[in-house]
């Protein structure tokens, strides 16, 4: 049966709101510069990885977070040394946002001996303990428990430490979500659950899929209290994110934010994304694209010129290629390596 393609409005938060009405504080020039480059460093990357998989220089399975990069940045600003990032199998941007080097991440897409699994983990199994990031994982909504379960090692270790747990909209119905919920309300985890809601899971609406489609609810029946937050403006994500770090920081257990954001790219590189039309695709980016929204308001408060912020991009194109260099040239693990890194 043939699915229907008529476009339907994005549920999201208002634009111009942090999701509670009002508008998000402004973040000023440092700041706003800053999410910029990293926004577009994740952009670039992303683009460049599809046209290696294009090209038959990645293998597998390759999911591209095109369209979702204010989530993680907004977020990343947060967060202070020692706090901990785990998400599920669309994590390149995460890996970028927390200061993985991306020529390790490419190197790891094309599976070198320089990625961060050794070349063995591919696109969904990167780690960096070093940078607080405890892994992609290609089990729909596995990292959910993992996650609580940082945030117990935190409670039991009596630091300030936070977890930041990352799902999608497809993940959000999977019974461990709930096990974890019940969990960690019951023993005031320090955890904040971030839903990142692009609307179609892995090809099915949410409104087809979810009876309750309002995910910042999920945990009323726990206790723990939720926003919706619009996910495509950095501004509105750091200010719900601060508010959500900080009741985890402060003793009073998990904390589920809903981030309404969207992805312009199929959910996999496989997906033709025929469930949507091109026309919805396109209005988004047209009126709610998350580094075009930093950009007009760089301009607009005359922080940087057309012609600083085209440098900008010609230098995050330049770290992007050198990474793709590298992932190209450098050698493919040793068969030896099958051997290691394994729990018997």
């Amino acid at each position: 049966m043939a699915i229907a393609k008529k476009a339907s409005p994005i549920p999201s938060a208002s634009p111009a709101t942090n999701g509670q009405g009002a508008a998000p504080p402004e973040l000023g020039k440092a700041v706003e510069l800053a999410a910029y480059r990293q926004m577009l460093l994740i952009r670039r990357f992303e683009e460049k990885a599809g046209q290696m998989y294009g090209m038959g220089l990645i293998g597998g399975f390759c999911h591209l977070y095109i369209g979702q990069e204010a989530v993680v940045v907004g977020m990343q600003m947060t967060l202070k040394e020692g706090d901990q990032i785990i998400t599920g199998y669309r994590d390149h941007g995460h890996m970028l946002s927390c200061g993985m080097d991306p020529k390790g991440v490419m190197a790891e897409l094309t599976g070198r001996r320089g990625g961060y699994s050794k070349g063995k983990g591919g696109s969904m199994h990167m780690f960096s303990v070093e940078k607080g990031f405890f892994g992609g994982h290609g089990i729909v909504g596995a990292q959910v428990s993992l996650g609580t379960g940082l945030a117990f090692a935190n409670h039991y270790r009596g630091n300030d430490n936070v977890s930041l747990t990352y799902f999608g909209d497809g993940a959000a119905n999977q019974g461990q979500v709930y096990e974890s919920f019940n969990m960690a309300a019951l023993w005031k985890l320090p955890v904040v659950y971030l839903i990142e809601n692009n609307r179609y899971a892995m090809g099915t609406s949410v409104n087809r899929a979810s009876a309750q489609t309002d995910f910042s609810k999920r945990g009323l029946s726990f206790n723990i209290p939720g926003d919706q937050v619009d996910g495509m403006d950095v501004r509105a994500v750091k200010a719900a994110g601060d508010k959500a770090v900080e009741w985890c920081r402060s003793g009073k257990g998990p904390y589920i934010l809903e981030m309404m954001t969207y992805r312009y790219r199929g959910h996999s590189m496989s997906d033709p994304a025929k469930y949507r039309t091109r026309e919805e695709v396109e209005k988004v980016r047209t009126e709610r694209d998350p580094i075009e929204q930093v950009r007009a308001r760089v301009i607009a408060n005359k922080w940087a010129s057309e012609d600083e912020l085209k440098k900008v991009d010609a230098e995050v194109r330049a770290i992007v290629n050198e990474a793709a260099e590298f992932s190209t040239n450098d050698p493919e693990p040793d068969v030896s390596e099958l051997y290691t890194d394994i729990v018997r």
